[in-house]
């Protein structure tokens, strides 16, 4: 494909209609009302121009016209020509008619002229008003503009409230009003995840520096209480890795997906299981496993720690010889991963709470736990546009159900590639 280079003479003419281009909203307003005038009323002069100029008048009629009498005298209401002799009807009548078509250029003429001027009279007077009313219509825009720029992340509270009529302004400020209330649900949100990340950070190092103050202030250091202060250091250590671990993950699921492939969530649960089954024995609890193929679109990293977050989070929160189950499976081409146990009671207006950072059913700062596993399980549903719910059950423990979208057609290249997936995790 040729390519035109563009020359200094081009960047100039388009440096020129970037300037002649008005910016304000208002100007622009009032040039189109203006345009539309200007042009609706030459349309309208012009087809009056038109029928007037195609009426070029009706016959002459020469009236009273006689031959000469018998004594010779010329007739009455007679003309001369140039040379003094009378005129005939037929000159007469034709000088009739090229003063006709005199009077009628110069009426056309005039007619122009006058119609000109008074096009160009009305035309200022249709600017002046379409400015006036551009400026009527848009100052409830200024008005909502100024208001806007005076909110900030302490007064994000406020709204423009705009009365009125239900029009296109009032529809506008309505979703400029819900925009902030979404931007203020969202900075309280983000408010109150800081401040429990700081907490949750500031208790390991509390202890951190009350362990290095023991061993400091002690008299009589032995080689066990610096093993044991150690053994301690090493484990808060390992808590504030898993935290920041679970904040980065959090962080990157909400971040939504970039490039998502087909996975079979069967082999993903499959592998979750068998990792999770010794731990399941340890406690005493029975891990039952339902899967069945089901395929989906998505992040296989991220899907594999929803996974793990479930069975972790039902496992942890569990009574001795309990149970805890994994169902996967597809309904009407939606793929879907429900877990259910069977912990202690979990009041119905505490599970929607559970799903927000650093919330737990027990405060206990030694069990490894934040608060942030099923945070993380409802960014990552968000993230893959699935649909999160949970409930509690009647004798104790909680159902969590995540049902993802239908999944696209696939091509045959990700289909081969799918099933070679499958293969090599055989």
């Amino acid at each position: 494909m040729r390519s035109f280079p563009l020359t200094a003479t081009h960047l100039t003419r388009a440096r020129a209609a970037a300037l002649l281009r008005p910016r304000r909203v208002r100007m622009r307003l009032t040039l189109l009302y203006g345009g539309l005038f200007v042009l609706s009323g030459a349309v309208l002069l012009t087809i009056t121009y038109l029928l007037v100029a195609s009426s070029t008048g009706g016959p002459v009629l020469v009236s009273g016209y006689q031959e000469s009498s018998e004594s010779g005298e010329p007739p009455r209401h007679s003309r001369l020509i140039g040379d003094g002799r009378p005129a005939s009807a037929d000159q007469l009548t034709e000088g009739l008619r090229q003063q006709a078509a005199r009077t009628h250029e110069e009426m056309m003429s005039r007619l122009l002229f006058e119609s000109a001027i008074a096009l160009a009279v009305t035309a200022v007077i249709a600017i002046w008003l379409g400015w006036l009313v551009a400026g009527r219509v848009l100052h409830p825009l200024r008005s909502m503009t100024t208001a806007i720029q005076q909110i900030t992340a302490r007064n994000v509270h406020e709204r423009l409230a705009v009365d009125g009529p239900r029009d296109e302004l009032k529809d506008l400020a309505d979703t400029v009003d819900g925009l902030l209330g979404r931007l203020e649900t969202a900075l309280d949100s983000h408010r109150r995840f800081v401040a429990n990340a700081a907490h949750e950070l500031r208790t390991p190092l509390t202890m951190e520096h009350a362990l290095l103050e023991e061993s400091l202030i002690d008299g009589a250091p032995t080689v066990e209480s610096f093993r044991s202060n150690f053994q301690r250091l090493l484990a808060i250590s390992k808590q504030q890795g898993r935290l920041l671990e679970s904040l980065l993950f959090l962080a990157t699921s909400e971040r939504g997906l970039e490039q998502p492939e087909p996975l079979e969530l069967a082999h993903l649960a499959d592998e979750i299981v068998r990792t999770f089954r010794p731990a399941a024995e340890r406690r005493g609890l029975r891990l039952v496993a339902d899967v069945e193929p089901a395929a989906l679109h998505g992040d296989p990293a991220l899907v594999e720690r929803l996974l793990a977050n479930l069975l972790d989070n039902a496992i942890d929160y569990n009574r001795p010889d309990g149970q805890v189950e994994i169902t996967i499976g597809a309904r009407s081409g939606r793929a879907f991963v429900r877990v259910a146990n069977t912990g202690p009671q979990v009041p119905a207006d505490q599970v929607d709470r559970l799903f927000n950072p650093f919330q737990r059913m027990r405060r206990n700062a030694d069990d490894g736990h934040h608060g942030l596993g099923l945070s993380i399980v409802r960014s990552i549903a968000t993230a893959h546009d699935a649909e999160l719910t949970a409930q509690d059950r009647p004798d104790g423990g909680l159902v969590v159900q995540v049902t993802f979208p239908a999944q696209r057609k696939l091509t045959g290249a990700a289909t081969r590639a799918m099933t070679r997936k499958a293969d090599e995790s055989k």
